[in-house]
């Protein structure tokens, strides 16, 4: 993904973390720092297409640096209008791929909403275990503060 494709990606982005009910990103990012963070900072990042439409993007990046940078991290994000066609689980299983090929052992996120019942049934489908729950760990739009999972899986 270029930042082309990500300009396009933006107002879905803006209306993710807006939404305050997945993301630990600023609702109030703006578009620069949207775009460092989605394009700049990880090894890479996907577009997924349906058609010349946009329909969600993901990161591959270190979860952390020097000794234990060959734990690896993804964010994903898929446009409301697209959901439920299957989009995110094809880009977990290209992100697996992709990660073991970037040389990463294994793959840890660190923030998964315990009320994002999608997500949890995504990763757990593909091997993912959680390893870790953070109590009250987000301010949830509507739920107020939700504990967050840290889900793991071996590559």
């Amino acid at each position: 993904m270029g930042t082309e494709d990500f300009a396009t990606f933006w107002p879905v982005f803006r209306a993710i973390v807006q939404a305050r009910d997945s993301y630990a990103i600023d609702p109030d990012i703006g578009f620069e720092a949207a775009r460092s963070h989605w394009l700049e900072h990880p090894l890479e990042t996907r577009a997924a297409f349906i058609g010349d439409r946009l329909a969600g993007s993901y990161y591959l990046k270190a979860n952390f640096d020097g000794p234990a940078d060959h734990i690896g991290n993804c964010g994903f994000m898929v446009d409301p209008r697209f959901r439920g066609r299957g989009i995110a689980h094809a880009m977990a299983e290209e992100a697996l791929v992709r990660a073991r090929q970037a040389g990463f052992s294994a793959l840890q996120f660190n923030l998964v909403l315990a009320s994002n019942a999608p997500a949890l049934h995504l990763w757990r489908s593909l091997g993912f275990a959680e390893i870790g729950r953070i109590p009250d760990a987000y301010r949830h739009r509507d739920l107020d503060q939700v504990d967050a999972l840290v889900m793991y899986r071996r590559l």
